[in-house]
């Protein structure tokens, strides 16, 4: 069956893709550092994130990086590492993604199988566009514990329990953090600097960790 094209204006959509052509397609856009593949049996999705996605994104990641670092905790940052399971059809890339819990698992490690290892630990999707596949079921397809969406108004954290995700108030990967605490310092992007924002942020985990 031929391959099928949908545009719209951040995203194109191909239908009926073997997974050989989605890795492929992959490899060849691995310099492409801006651009979201998800495969979803059969169906591709190419998303190009505008300005205020890729700040999120960029901002999410430094509060993670910052609390690991005031917590003690050893990471494996990732970034946006294609994650995928040619058992499943399955894969995207995550926004972020870290190895925290397991990160000496992997540590060694050129590169990561997920065949053979575990997920990453945590993984953030901004979600600002909604895209038009479900990832939060194929992050969930994937094992993923953690999950954390940013929709540009609210951060919502998902666990996975089972074999699909619950809203979690709390994280799993860094318990001293909520949603809601985080969400905060995301909201102050507007009127804020990104280094005055993460410094506010490590005086605030101060407060909370003594």
């Amino acid at each position: 069956m031929a391959a099928t094209l949908i545009q719209s204006p951040d995203r194109v959509i191909l239908q009926n893709i073997s997974w050989h052509t989605y890795r492929s397609l992959v490899s060849d856009f691995e310099q492409e550092l801006a651009l979201r593949l998800t495969y979803e049996l059969g169906t591709l999705e190419v998303r190009m994130p505008l300005d205020p996605h890729e700040t999120y994104k960029k901002r999410l990641g430094r509060l993670i990086e910052a609390a690991t670092e005031d917590l003690g905790l050893e990471i494996r940052s990732l970034g946006s590492r294609t994650c995928d399971r040619e058992d499943l059809a399955k894969g995207l890339e995550p926004d972020q993604c870290y190895y925290i819990q397991h990160e000496a698992q992997v540590r060694g490690v050129g590169q990561i199988d997920l065949a053979q290892y575990p997920p990453p630990d945590l993984a953030v999707d901004i979600d600002i566009t909604s895209s038009s596949l479900n990832r939060l079921a194929t992050y969930s397809a994937l094992r993923i514990p953690e999950l954390w969406r940013f929709d540009g108004e609210n951060l919502t954290i998902y666990t996975l329990q089972d074999a699909s995700y619950i809203v979690s108030l709390t994280s799993l990967a860094l318990p001293p953090l909520e949603a809601s605490n985080v969400e905060q310092f995301l909201k102050l992007q507007p009127t804020t600097g990104e280094n005055s924002l993460i410094k506010q942020f490590r005086q605030w985990l101060s407060h909370q960790t003594i």
